[in-house]
C-alpha cells in the first residue's frame, strides 16, 4: 500500500481524499492542515487530522505527500519546504513560473533523495502529454489548447487573495470562432487574446472598493492581463445559488503534414464534472509514480512528462500489455 499524507483540505484536498478511495493500492495515512486540526470533519473514517507544523519533523509515515494548495503564494514556497523531507506531489499550474518551481523543488529533493513531481493535473498534466505526443508524431505542425468552459481553481484562488475579496468563480471560455479555425485545420495565428475570454464572479466585503478590485484582477499577470476579462459582484447568496459546482474541460488540438498536402488533425479533450476530483486523480496517480521511482533510487524533481506510463498505472506490466497495449 501507498502510504499517502494530504497538505490542505480545500476542495483539490478532498479531491485527492476521493481519489485514494478509488485506488485500492493507496491509502490516506493523514490529514495536515494549517488550520485547527479539530475543525475539520473528513469524509473517510477512522484518518487522522494533523497540524501543518507536524510535518517538520520529516517523519511522518507517509510515502509521499500530496500538497493541495495554490499556485499564487502557496506551492512556490511549501513545495521545496516539503520536498527537502518527503516525496512530494503538487499541482503548480502557473505555466509562466514552471521553470523557476522545477528548479528549486530539484535542489531540494536532490538533497534529501526524493522525487518531487510536480505540475499534475490535467494543464499541465494529461494535456502536457498530449502536446508532446502529437508533436512528437507530427514534428511539422503546431497545437492549439482551449481551457472551458469551466472553472478554473488556480485563477479563482488568485482572485480570493485579492485584499476585500470574500469569494470567487473564475470561468475561462473559448472563443467559438477561435475553435472553428482551428478544427477546420486552416492553422490560424491567434493571439491569447483571441482564443480566450474570462468571466469573473466576485463576493466582496462590504464597503471593498470595488473598482479596485476589478482592476487588480484585469491587470494581474500570468492569470487575466492577456485576456479580455469581464467582472460581476454579486451576493453571496448568488454565488452558492449560481455558482457552487466545479465543472470544467477543453482540447488539446493539433494540426500537422506528413507530405506536402497530407493533413492531420490530433484532437484531445476532457470534459469534467469536477475539476477538483479529476485534478486529485492525477495528483493520485503521479504519487504512485514518484514512490516507485523513490524506490528505485531516482530522486529530483518531474514532471507528468519525465514518468514513464507503467509508473503511473495499478495494474501490473503484464496486465498493460495484454490489456491497454
Amino acid at each position: 500500500m501507498i502510504r499517502i499524507g494530504i497538505l490542505g483540505y480545500g476542495n483539490l484536498g478532498r479531491g485527492v481524499e476521493a481519489a485514494i478511495k478509488k485506488n485500492p493500492d493507496t491509502e490516506l495515512v493523514a490529514v495536515y492542515t494549517r488550520r485547527d486540526p479539530s475543525a475539520l470533519k473528513l469524509a473517510t473514517e477512522g484518518v487522522a487530522v494533523k497540524s501543518a507544523a507536524e510535518l517538520e519533523s520529516g517523519s511522518e509515515p507517509i510515502d509521499v505527500l500530496i500538497i493541495c494548495g495554490g499556485s499564487a503564494t502557496d506551492l512556490p514556497k511549501m513545495t521545496p519546504k516539503y520536498a527537502a523531507l518527503y516525496n512530494v506531489i503538487d499541482s503548480f499550474d502557473t505555466h509562466a513560473n514552471i521553470p523557476v518551481h522545477f528548479a528549486n523543488v530539484d535542489a531540494a529533493s536532490k538533497q534529501a533523495g526524493k522525487v518531487g513531481v510536480i505540475s499534475c493535473g490535467w494543464d499541465p498534466g494529461m494535456f502536457s502529454l498530449s502536446r508532446v505526443y502529437a508533436s512528437a508524431v507530427l514534428p511539422d505542425g503546431r497545437d492549439y489548447t482551449f481551457w472551458g468552459k469551466g472553472v478554473s481553481q488556480g485563477h479563482s484562488d488568485a482572485v480570493r487573495r485579492i485584499d476585500g475579496v470574500l469569494d470567487c468563480r473564475q470561468y475561462t471560455i473559448p472563443v467559438p470562432e477561435a475553435l472553428d479555425k482551428v478544427r477546420s485545420g486552416s492553422d490560424p495565428e491567434l493571439s491569447t487574446r483571441e482564443k480566450h475570454t474570462r468571466e469573473c464572479f466576485v463576493v466582496a466585503e462590504e464597503g471593498a472598493d470595488l473598482a479596485r478590485i476589478e482592476n487588480e484582477i484585469k491587470t494581474m499577470p500570468n492569470y487575466f492581463a492577456d485576456y479580455d476579462t469581464t467582472v460581476h459582484f454579486i451576493s453571496a447568496d448568488e454565488m452558492k445559488a449560481n455558482h457552487s459546482g466545479l465543472p470544467h474541460g477543453g482540447s488539446v488540438i493539433y494540426s500537422g503534414t506528413t507530405s506536402d498536402g497530407t493533413k492531420h488533425v490530433i484532437e484531445y479533450s476532457l470534459k469534467l464534472d469536477s475539476n477538483p476530483e479529476f485534478t486529485g486523480s492525477v495528483l493520485v496517480a503521479c504519487a504512485r509514480a514518484a514512490v516507485r521511482l523513490n524506490a528505485e533510487g531516482v530522486s529530483g524533481a518531474k514532471t507528468i512528462l519525465d514518468l514513464p506510463p507503467a509508473c503511473l498505472s495499478a495494474k501490473s506490466p503484464e496486465e498493460l500489455r495484454a490489456h491497454l497495449l
